[in-house]
């Protein structure tokens, strides 16, 4: 077998019937890659609309090739983290993660970021699955140490406060700091988003949770910062494009590698997959499981094999491994594991934020130099 390489992730292109480590699928499992939900092709249109910009300029290839698309709107933590991992590209903001993903498969952008995982809140769900339905690759990552604020129009005080709005995540990194306030929470897109109705509809005694930056830009009083229930709040981001990153024996840097795979149904196979790294001393970054959605559940048959015991969902395991693609290592153990798994994909391997969480949201050399794009 052909060892994998960093530009074996275009191996992709391979149909599903395809036994490469890089695009075998499980019988009975959509490849999301080639085929597409109805409901989830955006148009160039609905784009357009989504990143407030006109068809002419998102059509412009000098526009697109200088673009990193993230979700929400200025202000918000993704464009933070998109020009700190991006500061060679324009900020594109898109109102939700699938539009940022889409904006790239369509050449809107040559960049997007997004958030993967906090840790306070957890993983972002709604990343990991738009990760196997689009063929993009990892090709970086970045963190930010993320400061909350409460804010409000000016003048008001805290006490008038009855409800406040910001993303889910934010309102659960701070939800024990807004039980004591006893408010109503309301979910919305994002931070700045929040920030951004509360400014424009003048709403009174509503408070959003965003950075001191959004409360800026949209001219409100920031009434506490620091709020949420743990001060150590890291959100870990992931870039993203349309090509592998091709990487060399000669690069200093240490590498992760991220993939994702599927189990045959029976005891011990968890343990099995992860052994391979094991047996290797390959050290796991991070584990994560999502449930299959195209083959949800899964018949566990029985020890003489004649029937099933039970039925279990079926999941999806997602991890990231320090090393690189070009380590003998890594690519050993890969093959170990396609030997046990009807469905393994190398999702990007990249160079690994050594230095997790050091910027904060509102460092003061990066908001200097965001200013401009205002």
């Amino acid at each position: 077998m052909e060892a994998p390489t960093a530009a074996a992730g275009r191996a992709g292109d391979a149909s599903p019937a395809s036994s490469t480590m890089f695009g075998r699928m499980p019988s009975g499992v959509v490849d999301h890659r080639l085929v597409a939900s109805p409901g989830s092709v955006l148009t160039s249109s609905l784009i357009a609309k989504a990143a407030n910009k006109s068809m002419e300029e998102l059509s412009n290839p000098a526009y697109s090739a200088a673009k990193a698309a993230y979700q929400g709107v200025p202000g918000a933590y993704s464009e933070v983290a998109a020009r700190k991992a991006c500061p060679d590209f324009d900020p594109l903001p898109c109102d939700q993660f699938e539009v940022a993903f889409q904006a790239l498969s369509q050449w809107m952008a040559e960049r997007a970021v997004l958030p993967i995982e906090n840790s306070l809140g957890g993983s972002i769900h709604a990343v990991y699955d738009l990760l196997i339905r689009y063929r993009l690759h990892i090709i970086g990552e970045t963190s930010l140490a993320i400061n909350h604020c409460l804010v409000a129009l000016p003048g008001t005080a805290k006490g008038d406060l009855k409800r406040v709005m910001s993303h889910p995540q934010a309102l659960a990194q701070c939800d024990g700091y807004l039980r004591r306030m006893a408010v109503v929470k309301e979910a919305v897109d994002d931070t700045a988003g929040a920030a951004q109705i509360v400014a424009r509809q003048g709403l009174q005694g509503v408070g959003a949770i965003c950075s001191r930056r959004a409360a800026e830009l949209y001219g409100l009083d920031v009434l506490e910062e620091g709020i949420q229930d743990v001060k150590d709040n890291v959100t870990r981001f992931i870039v993203l494009s349309r090509d592998p990153l091709v990487t060399s024996e000669s690069d200093p840097r240490t590498y992760k590698t991220s993939i994702v795979f599927s189990l045959q149904p029976g005891p011990g196979q968890l343990f099995k997959a992860l052994s391979v790294f094991a047996l290797r001393d390959i050290d796991l970054a991070k584990v994560e499981s999502r449930p299959m959605r195209t083959n949800p559940i899964v018949q566990i048959p029985s020890q003489d094999g004649t029937s099933f015991t039970r039925q279990n969902f079926n999941y999806m395991f997602y991890v990231d491994f320090v090393g690189s693609l070009q380590e003998v290592r890594c690519q050993n153990a890969l093959r170990h594991l396609q030997e046990t798994a009807p469905f393994l994909r190398v999702l990007g391997s990249y160079p690994m934020d050594t230095e997790l969480g050091t910027m904060s949201s509102d460092d003061p050399g990066m908001m200097q130099n965001m200013s401009r794009y205002n």
